[in-house]
C-alpha cells in the first residue's frame, strides 16, 4: 500500500490513501466544470483530500464552449458595430473588414488566458488528485474512474449539461452546430440558421450578424420567454432593425439538403441556409454516471436535490446545471459554497434561489434579478412596479445609447423584489438590486446615496426615488409646506 502525498499552494500536505488501483479521499469530485473546480479548490485549500474526476477538458462548458467564447464573439461583434454607427458621432462611418479566421482566433486566445486557472496543473498544486477519465458510481460509496476505484466520505456531482437536440426529422442526416461547435467553423457563415430564440440563440444570432452573416432565427414560441414581455420587445426590435430574420411561432418540421446547401422547413416556410446552429435548450450530463447503483434519484431535469442540495443517496451532493434549475456558471459558484459549508463545517446551509441574476449579452443587454413585474402582482396586488427611461440619462445620452428600461419591484412595505433591466450594461447595473434583494433591503436604502455624475448608474437612483414621488409632491405636502413657509 503506498501513501501519496500533495503539496499545496499554502505548504499543507495532502495524503490520499492510495494503493496501485484504490484511491480513498475525503471528497470525491466528478465534473471540473465551475461548480466542481470551486468546490475541489476551496476543500483543498482547506484541508480535505480531493479527488477531481473530469472526462472532458479542463473549465468545462462554460471556459470552452460557453461564456467565454461567447462573450469573446461578442466582443468582436460589439467592435464591428461600432464601425458602423460612428458616424452619429460625427466619426466617419465604414463597413468593417472582417477576418472571421482572426476572429476566432481571437477566441482561441482569450480561452487560453483563462485556461491556466482551470487547468489540471495548478489544481494539481494545491493537492487535488485529478484523474481524467469517464466516472461512475459502482455502488452507494464508489467510483470507478478508468483504472482507479475511489472512495470517498461525500461526493459531489458537477457534470453539468449538453445541447439539447430536438427530434426533428432530417436533423440527424445533417451537419449542425451547438454551442460546443459554433466556435470551431473556420470560415465565416454565409446564412446562418439558428433554431431556439432564447439567450444563447438571440446572443448568437446579433453576434454573427454583426460580423456580416445573414441570420435567419427560427423560435416556436416567442424569443426569452422567461424575461419581462416589454424589455425583451426591446431586443426584438434592435435585432430586426440590424438584420436579423427573426421568426416567432415557427415549429421547425424537417431538415434536408439541398444543392450543398441546408434546408430547413416549418410549417409555413422554407428556409435556405449554408449552416444549421441548434440553440433549443439544454440536457443534464447524467448518463452513464451509474445513479441508479448508488441510489440516487433523477427527473428529466436532473438529480433531484433537497435544499441543502443533497440527493435521495445523502453521502452525494448535485450542484450546477446537472442539478436542474437555473442553468448560470454564477449559480454553480453560489452553490459550491453551500456544499463545501455542508461537506466541510456540517452546517445544515441551504440554496436559495430569491436573488439568482441573468444576463442576455445582447446589446441592450437584457438582466434580471428576483421576481418580475407580473410575477410581483401575482403575489402581492398592492405592491409597486416602477419604471425608468435610459432616455432621461445623461450618459446614455452622450453614448447615444439611451434605448431602454428599468422595472423595480417593490412590495406594500416598500421591501425590494425584483428589477429588470434593458439597456446600456445591465449586466453591471443590476448588481446593486442584487445586493438589495439579497440583504432583504427597503427602497429607500437605494435613495440615500449619492451617484456621480454622469453615470449610468443615476438610473438606479432615479427609479428608486420615484417610489416617493407621489408622496413628495402631493397636495397634503405642498400643504404642509405653505404652512411652514408662514412661519418667521
Amino acid at each position: 500500500m503506498l501513501f501519496t502525498f500533495f503539496l499545496s499552494s499554502s505548504g499543507d500536505a495532502h495524503a490520499i490513501l492510495q494503493t496501485m488501483d484504490k484511491i480513498k479521499a475525503d471528497i470525491c469530485v466528478i465534473g471540473a466544470g465551475s461548480g466542481g473546480l470551486s468546490v475541489a479548490a476551496g476543500a483543498a485549500q482547506m484541508g480535505a483530500n480531493v479527488v477531481l474526476i473530469e472526462r472532458g477538458e479542463m473549465g468545462g462548458d462554460c471556459l470552452n464552449y460557453g461564456c467565454v467564447p461567447s462573450k469573446a464573439l461578442l466582443a468582436a461583434a460589439e467592435v464591428a458595430q461600432a464601425a458602423r454607427d460612428s458616424g452619429k458621432f460625427g466619426v466617419a462611418a465604414r463597413e468593417p473588414e472582417i477576418d472571421f479566421a482572426a476572429v476566432q482566433a481571437h477566441i482561441k486566445d482569450v480561452i487560453g488566458q483563462i485556461a491556466p486557472h482551470d487547468s489540471q496543473e495548478r489544481f494539481e498544486g494545491l493537492g487535488v488528485t485529478v484523474l481524467r477519465a469517464a466516472a461512475a458510481f459502482t455502488g452507494p460509496r464508489t467510483v470507478q474512474a478508468g483504472d482507479q476505484e475511489i472512495t470517498a466520505k461525500r461526493y459531489v456531482v458537477a457534470t453539468g449539461s449538453s445541447p439539447a437536440i430536438p427530434p426533428i426529422e432530417g436533423l440527424a442526416e445533417v451537419p449542425y452546430l451547438t454551442n460546443e461547435t459554433i466556435f470551431d467553423v473556420p470560415e465565416k457563415p454565409d446564412h446562418l440558421i439558428i433554431v431556439g430564440g432564447g439567450p444563447i440563440g438571440c446572443e448568437m444570432a446579433q453576434a454573427h450578424r454583426r460580423l456580416g452573416c445573414k441570420v435567419t432565427v427560427l423560435e416556436m414560441f416567442t424569443i426569452m420567454p422567461k424575461d419581462d414581455p416589454d424589455l425583451v420587445d426591446v431586443v426584438r426590435q434592435r435585432l430586426v432593425a440590424e438584420g436579423v430574420d427573426l421568426r416567432e411561432g415557427m415549429a421547425v418540421e424537417k431538415v434536408s439538403t439541398e444543392d450543398g446547401s441546408l434546408r430547413v422547413s416549418t410549417f409555413e416556410d422554407d428556409v435556405v441556409g449554408s449552416h444549421i446552429l441548434v440553440a433549443a435548450g439544454r440536457k443534464p450530463n447524467i448518463d452513464g454516471l451509474g445513479l441508479e447503483t448508488a441510489g440516487v434519484h433523477t427527473s428529466r431535469a436532473g438529480i433531484t436535490v433537497d435544499a441543502r442540495l443533497r440527493s435521495s443517496n445523502k453521502k452525494i451532493f448535485a450542484i450546477g446545471d446537472v442539478a436542474g434549475g437555473y442553468q448560470f456558471t454564477h449559480q454553480a459558484g453560489y452553490q459550491a459554497g453551500v456544499v463545501i459549508q455542508n461537506l466541510l463545517f456540517r452546517l445544515p446551509t441551504k440554496s436559495s434561489d430569491a436573488s439568482i441574476p441573468w444576463v442576455t449579452y445582447t446589446e441592450p443587454e437584457l438582466a434580471q434579478v428576483g421576481l418580475s413585474a407580473v410575477e410581483l402582482m401575482a403575489q402581492d396586488p398592492k405592491g409597486t412596479v416602477l419604471t425608468s427611461s435610459f432616455e432621461d440619462n445623461d450618459r446614455a445620452r452622450a453614448s447615444r445609447q439611451n434605448t431602454g428600461l428599468i422595472k423595480v419591484m417593490v412590495d406594500r412595505k416598500g421591501k425590494i423584489k425584483g428589477a429588470s433591466i434593458v439597456g446600456p450594461h445591465a449586466g453591471e447595473l443590476l448588481q446593486p438590486w442584487i445586493l438589495a434583494i439579497s440583504q432583504g433591503l427597503s427602497i429607500r436604502a437605494m435613495t440615500g446615496f449619492r451617484a456621480p455624475y454622469p453615470t449610468l448608474g443615476e438610473i438606479n437612483k432615479t427609479v428608486a426615488g420615484s417610489y416617493y414621488t407621489p408622496t413628495l409632491y402631493s397636495s397634503r405636502t405642498r400643504k404642509l409646506v405653505r404652512m411652514l413657509l408662514k412661519l418667521p
